[in-house]
Parts: structure tokens; sequence; C-alpha cells
């Protein structure tokens, strides 16, 4: 069975990929040389989503395996088989136009941006303008960078290295944010074993989940390398190296943000490991200190690396501090995070045009609200779970939202959480958001849903075909 899901996911991947090339998010300049296929949108989506939708079935199958309901004892794919997954159905998507997301064009912009000497931090793309920062949506052209200066470092990099090569600024991006999946792929079964989770369960859920091949590996999101950091970060702080992991922890904040909600479990995890052998940081001055106290001095500690890893990587960066500034970035009008849906329909109510922001401090202080209870209950649910719930929280509660962000909280989620209620929600979601955006990153049309919905039949009907058991012809008698 392990080998049939593998091959199913792989024609659904090489299908996702075929329809990209007429449906992705393909530049204006048509750098890839796809002028025929371009002709038709239409049959790129019905494409595009028999192929997602054949690999979200893959994906669900090869869980029932992990889990190994209704098989042999000793024929669960192990950790390693699942990688060799992952990598076969990543495969068809490296080369492959971007998917879901024109978010890519918008980090090759900033990044020649930063390497031209301005201030992405005060201007937007089309303050510099040129054919890159030409391919960014009207809606952020105006619009200043929310990114850290770690990512702008690496985005910066690849436009240099890209030159005036759009495609090859893509790639450079997509092996960037590969690199990012390789490193959560990596740090996953070390973080589940000391969680007291399944290594494969973890795998399963938090790498080889539709999202990440649909978003991080297709759509190339920064987002895959703040997870990796995120999760490598945890991995070296639980395996006794905890200044190490505050330090990946940083990285991963200087690439977006929200992960830096993850340093004050690390101070914890750190305060809670016994003194004498440990292999970094400033470890033996806190082994004197027990209780609160301890506590205190391990979040200074975890702290002052911090400090130290931004103030040498905004340095390096050549970015300043502007970054700090620039975390309250406006979110699209339209964005559908359940707080602006709830300001939309209520300033449409009410008629006035202030429902938006209140709804979004309302959700800003539930968040708090719930960072605020899983410090309290840290000890009972573990540092791990803590962040993965606290991240969940953002998500739920923040100004946007994306479906690519649920794998802030869902990588941690897979690595700690028990088996239960958590993981099901999670994996139906996981299910459910890889279907709601098109494969060309702009809104959905009347025909563009009739033509997924095709797609997503003719995919039900094959994975049913090929993935439901045959049974045994009854011969009367």
């Amino acid at each position: 069975m392990l080998t049939n899901c593998r091959a199913l996911g792989l024609g659904g991947s090489v299908l996702l990929a075929a329809g990209g090339l007429a449906a992705g998010a393909l530049p204006a300049q048509d750098p890839f040389g796809l002028a025929i296929l371009r002709r038709h949108p239409g049959w790129g989506v019905v494409v595009a989503y028999t192929g997602l939708v054949l690999l979200i079935a893959a994906w669900w199958r090869l869980g029932h395996l992990v889990r190994d309901e209704g098989r042999e004892p000793g024929e669960k794919p192990t950790p390693r088989q699942l990688m060799i997954t992952l990598a076969i159905w990543s495969a068809p998507l490296l080369l492959a136009p971007p998917l879901f997301s024109r978010d890519v064009y918008s980090y090759l912009a900033q990044g020649t941006m930063v390497g031209a000497g301005l201030d992405v931090y005060e201007h937007g793309p089309a303050y510099y303008g040129g054919p890159v920062a030409a391919e960014v949506p009207a809606v952020w052209q105006q619009t200043p960078t929310p990114y850290g200066p770690f990512f702008l470092l690496v985005a910066t990099g690849v436009a240099a290295a890209a030159g005036a090569h759009l495609a090859a600024g893509v790639l450079g991006m997509r092996l960037v944010a590969v690199l990012g999946v390789v490193l959560l792929t990596a740090a996953l079964p070390g973080l589940a074993r000391s969680c007291g989770v399944d290594p494969a369960a973890a795998l399963w859920l938090g790498a080889l989940n539709p999202l990440v091949l649909a978003h991080l590996v297709a759509g190339a999101h920064n987002d895959a390398i703040m997870v990796g950091l995120l999760v490598a970060g945890l991995a070296a702080a639980v395996a006794r190296h905890p200044a190490a992991g505050a330090a990946l922890v940083a990285l991963a904040a200087l690439v977006k943000a929200p992960a830096a909600i993850a340093l004050l479990f690390v101070a914890s995890i750190w305060a809670e490991q016994p003194p004498g052998r440990a292999a970094s940081g400033p470890r033996s001055a806190a082994g004197g200190a027990t209780g609160r106290w301890r506590r205190v001095r391990t979040m200074l500690y975890a702290a002052a690396v911090a400090a130290a890893t931004t103030v040498v990587v905004t340095a390096v960066a050549g970015t300043g501090y502007g970054w700090v500034s620039a975390l309250d970035t406006p979110v699209s009008t339209g964005n559908w995070s359940p707080m602006s849906v709830l300001g939309r329909l209520t300033g449409a109510i009410l008629g006035t045009a202030h429902a938006v922001p209140m709804w979004r401090w309302i959700g800003l202080a539930a968040a708090a609200a719930a960072g605020a209870v899983l410090w309290l209950r840290r000890t009972r649910l573990g540092p791990v779970y803590a962040v993965g719930l606290g991240l969940g929280a953002i998500v739920l509660f923040g100004p946007a939202m994306r479906p690519w962000y649920l794998l802030w909280g869902l990588v941690p989620l897979a690595a700690a959480a028990p088996e239960g209620w958590v993981r099901r929600v999670a994996a139906a979601a996981c299910a459910a958001l890889a279907v709601v955006v098109l494969p060309s990153g702009f809104a959905f049309g009347a025909e563009q849903v009739a033509q997924a919905v095709f797609g997503c039949v003719l995919a039900a009907g094959l994975a049913a075909a090929l993935l439901l058991p045959r049974q045994a012809p009854v011969v009367a008698r």
C-alpha cells in the first residue's frame, strides 16, 4: 500500500505541476516559455485541481498506514520511508512555475531593493520599479515589507545571484523554501521522540501534508524558513542545547515575527533542565538558582541570546531596525481572517468604518489571553505543545489569515500533540484549506469554481478506483 500511496501522490504532483504551467502564478513577461499553454488557463485549473485532490487522497490514505489501521503488524512506514515519500512527491513541483501565490515576486523585488540600498521598510516595490516589481500584485505595490532582516538577507542574495533572470530568481527562492522544509523534516522526528509522539505520525502530519507541498514547496513561501528554524530551535532546546535553540528561534522571528512567542517556551525548557552537563550557554551560571529565580535567569539568558542574534543579523543585512515599526504593515481589505470577517459584517450592519480595527484589536487581545493561559499551563501541556497552540491562536485571532499560516502552529503540534481530536482537526483543516486558493493566487470567479469542482470530481473518481479495496467476486452456487 505504501507503493500505491507514493504512486498516487506522485501522479497528483505531476498533474499539479502540469496544471500550473497554464494556470499558475505566472509572470506577465513569460520567462518560462509557456505562451501556448497560457492560452488555456481553464484546463490548467482542472488539471491542477485533479492533481491536488489526488495528492490529498494519497496523503490521507498514507495516514491510515502510519496509524497501522487494518494492516499486518510490522508493516507500518518508517520515518525514513516517509522522508523518501516526501522527496518523491516534491520532485515534480521543484521546477514548476509558482503556484497558489505571487508572493515570490514580492520577495525578489524586496531583495533587489535592499541590494540597491533602498529602505524596504519605508517603500513598496513600486518605488523601485522594474520588471520584477511589475509582477507584484497591485495591492502590495506601495506596501513596505513586514519581513525581518534575516529573510531580507537571504532574498537579497538570491536576487543578486539571479540578476535580471526572473525564472532563476523564482527557482532560487524555491530552493530556499525547500531547504526550510528539509530542516523541519530533519528536526521533526527527534523533537517528536522527546515529546513522546510517534516520529512517523509527526512526519505525516507536519511534513507530508498538502499545505507543505502546495504552499511551501510549490508556492516558495518564506514561512518554510520560519517554520524550519522554529522546529530546529525547539529540537535543540529539548536536546539540552537551549542557547542554540534560542538563537535559531530568534532567526525564525527575524523571518516572521510571530515565531518570537517560542522564545518564552525555550526559556522554560532551559529552566527545567538539570544543570551541569549542558553543551551550550551559561548553564553553570544558572545552576545555583532554583524555582522562580532560575526561570527568571533563563529568561534573561534566552533574551540575551536572541538580542545578540538580532543585532548581528541586522548589522549584516544592513536594513536597520525599521522592521520593528513595519510590524503593523496593513493587511488587505478583503482578508478572510475571522476577525476581519466579523469586522466587515459588523461594519455593514452598523454602518461604521471603525468595526474592522475594533475587531482586530479584540483578536489581538484574545491571542494574548490565549498565550497567557498556555504559559500558565505549560508544565501540564508541555512547552512544544503550548508553542503550537499559541501560534495557532495567533493565526485564528490575528488580523490576517492565509492557508499556509496554519503551518506555524501545526508543525509543533505534529511533534507534541497526543493522539486525539487536536490532531484530527488539524489534519482535516490541512485537507480543507489546501483547496481554497486558485493556482494563480487570484480570487475565484464562478467559472474557476466550476473548473475546480470538475477537477475535484475527476480526482475523487480516480482515487476511489485506485485506493478502495477490491472485493473478490461472489460466485453463485
